[in-house]
């Protein structure tokens, strides 16, 4: 199974267009780890929820199934769009041919953003979201916020800001692959135990990610407005 990762929009809908156009149609699933929108986003004549309608729009017009998390800027009238669109796998898990695919959004900032879940609250929606795949072969794990002490975590400071709830729970569960997304300079693939960890990029620096789950789960990121 191909899937393809898209991150960090924050209602840039002319960049995302831009990647979505080439990153090709041999895909099978197209997943959203969350930052839709922006607190900071002012679009004239759209609101945060406009927004996220025309986003869902433009993945679900590739004619593939789309799964999302929402991200630490995506409030909670945002969610209930996820599930208007049966997109939403925050706290689910869905299994699409044959991978089972489970997630959890959100992630603590220092900056009160909309959608902050605590380390408790992390794990136990993770469970039971692993829990409803707990019996396919292959798992993908689906969250907004890396996990701690990873090439996904570090900002540019060198300081790592993930979550521990995050890296504990990939190391008892081993899924397959586990997506993120949050730390904008954190592009690139790492490994944690048996799991290959992707984060693609944000969609306005024109990047995409991919992964190819089975036998051998390989990740990679491409920069499309190159």
């Amino acid at each position: 199974m191909k899937v393809l990762v898209v991150a960090d929009v924050h209602g840039d809908f002319e960049s995302l267009s831009t990647v979505l156009k080439k990153s090709g149609p041999d895909v099978d699933v197209v997943v959203c780890p969350g930052d839709f929108t922006d607190i900071g986003l002012s679009l004239v004549g759209f609101s945060r929820e406009d927004t996220t309608h025309i986003i869902l729009d433009e993945l679900l017009a590739l004619g593939k199934p789309v799964l999302t998390v929402p991200g630490n800027h995506d409030p909670p009238e945002i969610h209930k769009i996820f599930d208007d669109y049966k997109t939403n796998i925050h706290g689910k898990g869905r299994e699409i041919g044959g991978v089972g695919f489970f997630g959890f959004g959100g992630a603590k900032t220092p900056f009160s953003t909309p959608f902050e879940p605590s380390e408790n609250e992390t794990a136990q929606g993770l469970e039971r979201a692993f829990n409803e795949v707990a019996n396919t072969k292959h798992k993908v794990m689906i969250t907004h916020n890396p996990a701690k002490n990873t090439k996904m975590d570090r900002i540019s400071t060198g300081a790592h800001v993930g979550s521990q709830a995050i890296r504990d729970f990939i190391l008892r569960k081993k899924p397959d692959a586990a997506i993120s997304a949050h730390i904008h300079e954190a592009v690139g693939v790492d490994e944690l135990g048996p799991t290959k960890l992707l984060y693609p990029g944000p969609v306005s620096d024109g990047w995409a990610g991919f992964l190819v789950v089975g036998e051998k789960t390989e990740a990679r990121v491409l920069n499309l407005k190159q």
